[in-house]
């Protein structure tokens, strides 16, 4: 399936099932917001980010290059404030390809294709106790430095788990991209296994440092 949707490229990515809060000052964000609240059904309220390559997320020149893999969102809460910026929060819906950018309007709008879910496949249950495993440990370890990574429940659901822990883990841009562009659960799920794994390491050989920033997200099932 194709179609048009709002864009709002970002310095991180996005996955499915997973909430972003945002702080929205710039013009043309401004402008998508405002369009997006004038749409009568919530459900419609959607629009596409793709993770900045090279560049910004504000500016004059802003992103220089972008990946063209992405993620669909729903905007579910948008409080504005006197000043005329917003606190949206939006969740992440489904994949998308990015098959080109439009930035001549009020707002940047792209070109877009749904890239379909994946099958359902039946998941080793170990390969995902074993990433609950490592995710446990990583908490364990971060918690006193940050607070914990993750504070509600983890879905169950072995695709979205996936998901979350990549959201919350402790990784730089392209391993993300990796993630959000692999169409295998247990590929996601070993992968993420590994990447914690290895900051538990590097913290244990430098136990005096704090451990790596890692983003606060929401899950959720919508």
């Amino acid at each position: 399936m194709t179609g048009t949707l709002p864009m709002f490229p970002l310095n991180t990515v996005v996955f499915p099932g997973v909430m972003v809060p945002l702080h929205v000052f710039e013009d043309r964000y401004r402008a998508l917001v405002h369009h997006l609240l004038r749409v009568p059904d919530s459900a419609d309220r959607l629009f596409g980010s793709v993770g900045i390559r090279e560049g910004y997320e504000v500016g004059d020149h802003g992103a220089q290059s972008l990946y063209r893999v992405g993620c669909r969102l729903q905007l579910t809460e948008a409080t504005e404030s006197p000043d005329g910026t917003f606190e949206i929060v939006a969740v992440g819906r489904d994949r998308i390809r990015l098959d080109g950018l439009e930035t001549s309007g009020d707002f940047p709008a792209a070109r877009v294709t749904e890239l379909p879910a994946p099958k359902p496949a039946t998941i080793d249950p170990a390969v995902t106790e074993v990433a609950l495993a490592a995710f446990t440990a990583y908490r364990a370890a971060v918690t006193p430095w940050r607070g914990d990574p993750h504070p509600t429940a983890l879905p169950k659901d072995p695709a979205y788990l996936s998901w979350t822990l990549a959201a919350v883990a402790p990784l730089a841009m392209p391993e993300r991209q990796a993630l959000l562009e692999s169409d295998d659960v247990e590929e996601r799920l070993l992968l993420v296994t590994d990447l914690l794994r290895r900051e538990l390491r590097a913290m244990n050989a430098i136990p005096s440092l704090p451990a790596t920033e890692v983003a606060r997200t929401r899950w959720s099932p919508n």
